[in-house]
């Protein structure tokens, strides 16, 4: 027995048999050609990327048949726009001229120079977006090379796959029915395929690094998504501890159900709104299966993951209004790009900071670089006809960054009528504070802006100096740090006096114990992950405000994030033992 820890990535447990899928490496060949031949290949490759094309178009066809999303179905769609993409068949183009080598090299050439630059990002979610590059890359390869792909469609009994990767389409593809769980060497909690198994409900563990070493079709397997890990060969005593847990599981799964439907509202009658954070479009679903209040924030920088979106006002426009229309009345909370730091857009020039994390990010980006931040704004104002929408801007510092971006919009409205565009004139512009400089201002930005979004992840990595991504200092990231909790405090108290709503969309409003402490600094809207929506709910609805508030004051005493933390585990264990 053997067990292999990794990253949670869907939820939930499972015994059963492997299925190892791995595909043939491809040799891509590399040859010389003449000057005469250059157009003969890249007409090659166009035939290649039709028929990749086609092949894409059939298996959105055949989702249709099986019921999958329509937003699952829209990643499909963006695969086919990315293999549109005229500059980067250009490029193919001018090396053919410039290299004389083959086609198949080129592209493969050009593929991973754009892989290098996501995986250089040093951000989880660019980095986890290469598997989109490989998909459209090994479709369009095997086209050039005349191979057949390996196909998940037709498994014949229940298993677990194993594989190196699942490619967004293999996801997509594959049986649901026989597919049991998945296990990956690579991949995040923020990968398609991560999202799919969430929205499917199989158990899946990503990021064990050469899993696919250690097993053949047939072994026996666990796989534990809940924890993060995979048992392989188990013995009879792990299998029996193990499907306790599924019956368990099963039984916490029934109960947690009959808490999706019901509002958010404490004991003592105090409403709660409890709405969805989202990076994707495809979570749309797991928003409306998980009865979020809204979306309390989507993060639009998916888009910048294809240069024809953010370079095409029309085409964000799209994917703005199929996520207002999909919402329904329900707010739709989007935030402007937030980008720079170690998100970097692929195709743009590459910004070499000394300390990328404290420069050019987020508003401060979107500011100086107007062409892009007009078309998001125009696209987001035009969208605002289909549903209920309301817009964030991340990083702000000062309210200077205020004035500027308010003045924009006024441009992009007189833009807009002088074209005859319609949109709604009065759509709420509010801002996330995250940064501690904002909060200490509070007061006066609430004068300028309709809503405050509280982002902990950030203002917890400013306020204590931190870098969350540095292993080294892990232990500093405090969410109960004494500075942390009052700058929250200052921020809801500001809201409240200035009149304007005050959300949190960091990941601490997810956390059942932090949701206590932070109904008891007064806060009255969540937004967090649509799993976590249940669990949230069921903890609102069995605690008051008063009784939060008596905790407030006990640990506003205590000078130590350590401290604070003990406390509040132990009396939440306490409290909601036998709940929980």
């Amino acid at each position: 027995m053997k067990t292999i820890s990794g990253i949670s990535a869907s939820p939930g447990v499972y015994i059963g048999k492997v299925f190892l899928y791995q595909e043939e490496r491809l040799k891509v060949p590399k040859f010389k050609i003449g000057k005469d031949q250059i157009e003969l290949e890249f007409s090659r490759l166009i035939s290649a990327s039709e028929k990749a094309k086609n092949e894409l178009e059939a298996i959105k066809e055949a989702a249709k048949l099986m019921n999958v999303s329509e937003n699952e179905i829209a990643m499909i769609d963006s695969h086919i726009l990315m293999i549109s993409d005229e500059s980067f068949n250009g490029g193919i183009k001018t090396a053919l001229s410039e290299k004389l080598l083959n086609v198949e090299w080129v592209f493969y050439e050009a593929i991973g120079v754009q892989i290098e630059k996501l995986n250089a990002s040093q951000n989880l979610y660019m980095e986890e977006r290469v598997s989109d590059l490989r998909d459209i890359a090994k479709r369009i390869l095997n086209n050039l090379m005349f191979k057949e792909r390996v196909k998940l469609t037709d498994l014949e009994k229940e298993c677990i796959i194993v594989a190196h990767d699942l490619l967004p389409t293999d996801a997509i593809e594959m049986d649901k029915k026989n597919v049991k769980g998945i296990v990956l060497d690579v991949g995040g909690k923020t990968s398609h395929t991560a999202i799919i198994a969430r929205a499917f409900e199989i158990p899946a563990v990503v990021g064990l690094f050469s899993i696919t070493r250690s097993v053949k079709t047939g072994d026996d397997i666990i796989v534990d998504g809940t924890a993060g890990i995979v048992i392989l060969d188990p013995d009879e005593e792990t299998i029996k501890i193990y499907l306790e847990k599924i019956k368990r599981q099963e039984e916490i799964g029934l109960h947690l159900k009959s808490y999706v439907k019901k509002e958010a509202v404490t004991n003592d009658g105090k409403k709660i709104t409890v709405a969805a954070n989202i990076e994707v479009p495809q979570e749309l679903e797991s928003v409306k299966s998980h009865a979020a209040d809204g979306i309390g924030l989507f993060r639009s920088e998916f888009l910048l993951l294809q240069s024809q979106l953010y370079n095409s006002e029309d085409q964000q426009f799209e994917v703005y209004k199929a996520i207002l229309q999909d919402m329904g009345e329900k707010p739709v909370t989007i935030r402007t790009l937030d980008i720079g730091g170690d998100k970097i857009i692929p195709n743009y020039e590459e910004i070499r900071e000394r300390n990328p994390l404290l420069g050019w990010r987020g508003i401060r980006f979107c500011l100086s670089s107007r062409t892009i931040f007009k078309k998001q704004l125009r696209a987001l104002y035009r969208a605002s006809i289909y549903g209920n929408l309301k817009i964030m801007v991340p990083m702000v510092s000062c309210i200077e960054e205020v004035d500027a971006t308010l003045k924009m919009i006024e441009e992009i409205k007189l833009e807009l009528m002088a074209k005859k565009q319609e949109f709604k004139d009065k759509i709420p512009v509010g801002i996330m504070i995250e940064v501690p400089s904002a909060v200490l201002a509070v007061e006066f930005l609430a004068k300028k802006v309709d809503f405050f979004s509280i982002g902990t992840n950030d203002l917890i990595q400013y306020t204590i100096a931190i870098d969350r991504g540095n292993e080294k200092i892990a232990y500093l990231y405090q969410m109960y740090h004494p500075a942390l909790l009052r700058l929250i405090k200052m921020t809801i108290d500001a809201g409240k006096k200035a009149g304007i709503p005050v959300s949190l969309c960091g990941e601490m409003g997810g956390d059942p114990k932090a949701i206590i402490v932070l109904l008891g600094l007064g806060l009255e809207f969540f937004s967090m992950s649509p799993a976590s929506i249940p669990l949230a709910k069921k903890v609102i609805r069995n605690v008051e405000v008063k009784e939060a508030e008596k905790i407030i004051d006990t640990i506003m005493q205590m000078g130590s994030g350590t401290e604070i933390n003990s406390f509040v585990e132990s009396w939440f264990n306490e409290r909601f033992s036998g709940l929980i």
